[in-house]
């Protein structure tokens, strides 16, 4: 216990020893006017204390700094400021003297400064100011350290130029931002420089090429054809055009080496990161698969629109004329006429409601048939499984019901009181057609006609374009019978 007391008591004679060793040498360094300046450690701050009246020393190392440097007195007026800070603010010495940092320093820089040197608040951090320095702005880290001059006390003001390095953390953001926007694009963006060298490209334009964007050449790593162009335009001069100040929008372009889209949209701008000449291009790629497969399809349905066009008007043509040679009186015409196109126009109107696609039996009998019924009669009777027909076998059918409900309101099972239809939908079977049973009954005595006029040939004609189908009309004396057989072809 004993022996370590006395070895603490000699390390703190050592360290006594030391230090008085260290006075000695900077008193004798301050008689021999060696040194014009020391650091004093004051309450919770260093302090620079200038040794001597004559300050020429402590310019000297101001004007050695690298910052710009200014001494104030403790109203903030300058004593003295370095070349750098004189080259900052574009004056001479005697331009600065005597004028406070407020004067020289732009609004809110000046209140900042004004801060860090008040004597409320000694110990502030450093703080970051920004202003213009010959139009352009510059950012400075600016710290104050109290100092004696002489018998003047006063701050010690250093600018440290943090310009480049704020410029290069930005430029960073800007080029982590950059890298999201092209990553997030659900397009393909592909940035490339001067010498066609991609430089970024994301997931999207990734898929567009069976090699490594970065690095590669655009016109070797997807090679694009312009079919609009006639085999002249390269990629090569969609970036040289936009280099040179003429941004190209939406052109389309085949890209045949592409594992993924093979038709894009192509659009090409300049990349400007600072005032001067563009450094690279920034490219986007829109996949035009689904508008081509959009566009393939509505031109079908354009050649299938101009097809059923020309045969509806064939058809309407040829009912105009083999109806006018049926009837002898124009009411007659007029009348038989516009209810043969008050029927095809029904069953087109049901069509285009179902795209063209198909439509049900029922829903075909219903238009052509049930408006001369009341509704809720038990004079109309369907029986068996509904058929869904191909667009050629509807409009047959539907003309072929209105020739019959026709014939049946003149002089058939319509004509009174008490008659009825039967239609009979039977099942499908193996057989090449289906057939469907028109049966009336309860009407008066029917005869067969000697003279057989155009109704009579539109239903026995209307399904004929297929050997499977046809009609047979028989006239029984209890009632028009008509077996309808509809081509399994023809049946969804």
């Amino acid at each position: 216990m004993r022996d370590s007391q006395e070895q603490a008591l000699q390390s703190l004679i050592d360290d006594l020893r030391q230090r008085v060793a260290e006075a000695e040498e900077t008193l004798s360094a301050i008689r021999d006017g060696s040194v014009d300046a020391v650091v004093v450690g004051g309450e919770g701050q260093d302090e620079v204390l200038v040794i001597g009246d004559d300050v020429s020393a402590f310019r000297n190392f101001m004007e050695a700094m690298e910052p710009g440097a200014v001494a104030v007195d403790s109203a903030g007026r300058l004593l003295y400021a370095n070349a750098r800070f004189r080259q900052i603010f574009c004056e001479d010495w005697d331009q600065l003297k005597g004028k406070s940092l407020s004067e020289i320093l732009p609004g809110s820089a000046a209140q900042m400064v004004g801060k860090l040197i008040s004597h409320d608040d000694h110990e502030a951090a450093p703080l970051s100011v920004s202003f213009l320095e010959r139009g352009v702005e510059r950012n400075y880290l600016v710290s104050a350290r109290p100092v004696h001059l002489g018998t003047v006390r006063g701050f010690a003001v250093t600018f440290s130029d943090l310009t480049e390095r704020v410029r290069a953390e930005t430029a960073e953001r800007a080029q982590r931002v950059a890298n999201a926007i092209i990553a997030s694009a659900n397009e393909a963006v592909i940035v490339c420089d001067r010498t066609l060298t991609i430089t970024h490209a994301n997931f999207a334009a990734e898929a567009l090429s069976t090699e490594k964007l970065v690095g590669a050449r655009l016109d070797t790593a997807i090679p694009l054809k312009f079919p609009d162009a006639t085999g002249i335009l390269e990629v090569g001069e969609l970036v040289e055009s936009s280099l040179g100040g003429t941004p190209l929008r939406s052109i389309e372009a085949f890209a045949p080496m592409s594992p993924g889209a093979h038709d894009v949209l192509v659009s090409a701008a300049p990349l400007n990161i600072s005032d001067d000449e563009p450094e690279g291009c920034v490219l986007t790629l829109v996949d035009l698969s689904q508008r081509k497969k959009d566009e393939r399809q509505m031109h079908l349905l354009m050649r299938e629109l101009d097809h059923r066009v020309k045969n509806t008007l064939a058809l309407v043509l040829s009912i105009s004329k083999r109806t006018a040679a049926s009837e002898e009186t124009l009411e007659g015409f007029q009348g038989a006429f516009s209810g043969r196109i008050e029927a095809l126009a029904a069953t087109h109107n049901l069509l285009a409601g179902a795209s063209w696609e198909s439509l049900s039996l029922r829903q075909i009998f219903g238009a052509e048939v049930l408006p001369y019924t009341e509704t809720g009669s038990d004079r109309i009777n369907i029986i068996g499984p509904d058929l869904n027909l191909y667009p050629r076998a509807a409009i047959a059918l539907g003309l072929i019901f209105h020739e019959l409900a026709t014939n049946a309101i003149k002089y058939g099972a319509l004509s009174g009181e008490t008659g009825a239809i039967n239609l009979e939908i039977h099942p499908r079977t193996d057989s090449p057609s289906i057939e469907v049973t028109w049966t009336e009954r309860g009407g008066p005595p029917v005869k067969s006609f000697s003279r057989k006029g155009f109704g009579h040939t539109v239903i026995a004609r209307s399904l004929s374009y297929s050997p499977h189908g046809g009609t047979t009309l028989e006239f029984e004396p209890t009632g028009v019978v008509c077996h309808i057989r509809i081509p399994s072809s023809d049946v969804a």
